[in-house]
């Protein structure tokens, strides 16, 4: 019987997809092994950038181009996928309304809004999709999910009946949430949000504390930030009789956490466990002699929630072995043997530029995978 390894690595960021990743390191198993053993590909992510990539090449999706209103209200161009099958749907709110695509001086968490987000979750129900995946890390935005919800048919109004300007600012004087013409057909649909923070919605560890300096935002403007959001719940309750605002994640991605569970009735995960679900990971390496996975660092972080140690986690549920490979190996990195990781390698062969590492990372990568599995094939001959 053929022994049988699943490849299963994140994105190497500025360097190779997560796809590309697993091939250099088949490429390198192969080398050794031609047709000796059975390989399995399980692109992975953990909800943050690559995410549509990783989750649509292992759902042998097919990847769609979509332009919609931009953070500061410029169109941009946004991916999503759909599965093989066209039921489900994958998206990054970052594609739409992403810190990524407002230049450093620009940013101002006060205007930016997530109307984009609300028309790409729009465009996968014109695919007729029945689950829609979102992961949520990299926003501009400090809305609460509410430009995604005036997308979808939401409308948000001052005490005056007029419209209320988007962006997270205007929320200080949001009085009525009208949400009797939303999309029907988000009623058909399930969506999970793929989410790595616990952060909730308001206070010193909310959305407008925590994450509103890195988008533009003054001292001044987070105490801004943070009454608007509080009003913009307050009215959320009354509307939709749902209080989630103290639920772990509730301030991810400025707030969007608190839309999309109080009015879509999202469902929030970490990313890396949705991955590994959607992918039936499990099933697939029940029998595997041996998993690989990584990612372009590994260090004392991995271990909290980052997708290494979630592959390592699930593999071990089947007392499958694990080795993971990096680009780089960093300060403490030996704590994730304690959390399923059998073994670590970094594939810098020696003093480099990062640009020359990243050059030539897929051929490092083949080369680290080339080693390793000569030393697996020295113990199986033992």
């Amino acid at each position: 019987m053929k022994r049988k390894i699943i490849i299963a690595p994140d994105s190497f960021k500025e360097c190779m997809t997560a796809q590309e990743a697993a091939k250099a390191i088949e490429r390198g198993f192969r080398s050794v092994f031609q047709n000796e053993i059975d390989i399995e590909l399980i692109p992975m992510a953990d909800g943050g950038e690559g995410t549509t990539q990783s989750l649509g090449d292992a759902l042998s999706g097919r990847f769609h181009k979509q332009v919609v209103t931009g953070p500061l209200g410029e169109p941009v161009e946004a991916t999503f996928a759909l599965s093989d099958d066209k039921t489900t749907a994958i998206i990054e709110m970052a594609e739409a309304s992403g810190l990524a695509l407002v230049p450093r001086e620009k940013r101002n968490p006060l205007i930016a809004t997530t109307y984009g987000t609300g028309e790409l979750i729009r465009a996968t129900l014109d695919h007729g999709v029945r689950k829609i995946i979102i992961g949520i890390g990299g926003s501009a935005t400090n809305d609460g999910g509410a430009g995604m919800m005036e997308a979808l048919g939401g409308v948000f109004s001052d005490s005056n009946g007029s419209w209320l300007p988007r962006g997270g600012g205007a929320l200080k004087n949001l009085a009525q949430l009208d949400l009797s013409n939303l999309d029907p057909r988000l009623k058909e649909v399930e969506i999970l949000v793929a989410c790595d923070v616990d952060n909730p919605l308001l206070g010193k560890n909310g959305a407008s504390t925590i994450y509103g300096p890195q988008k533009g935002a003054t001292e001044s403007m987070i105490e801004e930030l943070d009454e608007a959001l509080s009003q913009y719940n307050d009215v959320l309750v009354k509307v939709t009789g749902k209080n989630v605002k103290d639920v772990p994640g509730a301030g991810a991605a400025g707030g969007l956490g608190t839309g999309l569970m109080a009015c879509l009735n999202a469902t929030l995960e970490p990313g890396v466990d949705i991955v590994l679900k959607e992918t039936n990971f499990r099933e697939r390496a029940k029998d595997a002699d041996l998993v690989i996975t990584g990612e372009g660092r590994i260090d004392n972080q991995t271990i909290h929630g980052k997708t290494p140690i979630g592959v390592a986690r699930a593999a071990k549920e089947m007392g499958v072995k694990v080795i993971a490979l990096c680009g780089t190996l960093g300060k403490g990195y030996e704590v994730v043997h304690e959390h399923g990781i059998d073994a670590a390698f970094s594939i810098v062969q020696g003093p480099c530029e990062l640009q020359e590492a990243i050059r030539n990372g897929s051929t490092y990568l083949e080369l680290l995978a080339r080693n390793v599995a000569m030393v697996w094939k020295l113990g199986e001959c033992n």
